[in-house]
């Protein structure tokens, strides 16, 4: 079973819906997780809005901090873009890519919904 690791800096939007599609899409194939360096204090209320309109409930997740041994467990690990190079050692890990994804924080919900769209799209090709 492949290990995927999202990764970007609050682990509150991006790499949580990343994850949420990995492991909705991928049941049996893949095993995704997301991890973050400087963690928001809970999952973005608009991300989880705008997952349960695709029937994913991330509710429940809470940020969760990057360690070293989440990288090596990984089998493929995506940053999300969001400048995390400065601050995150996966550059330290083998099949990063990094997916230069516009950061939610502060936009307004149409706009969340494209970088949402965007993820699944991304998430999608990831799995074939």
């Amino acid at each position: 079973m492949k290990r995927i690791l999202f990764v970007c800096v609050e682990n509150a939007g991006r790499s949580q819906m990343a994850e949420a599609f990995a492991n909705h899409y991928g049941k049996g194939k893949v095993v995704a997780s997301s991890g973050g360096l400087k963690l928001a204090e809970r999952v973005s209320l608009v991300a989880v809005e705008v997952m349960k309109e695709k029937g994913i409930d991330i509710s429940a997740a809470i940020p969760k901090q990057l360690t070293m041994k989440m990288i090596q467990e990984a089998d493929q690990v995506v940053t999300m873009g969001c400048s995390v190079e400065e601050v995150c050692p996966a550059p330290l890990a083998k099949n990063v890519v990094d997916w230069q994804l516009e950061d939610p924080k502060g936009k307004p919900i149409s706009k969340v919904r494209e970088i949402r769209d965007e993820i699944e799209r991304r998430v999608l090709a990831l799995l074939e």
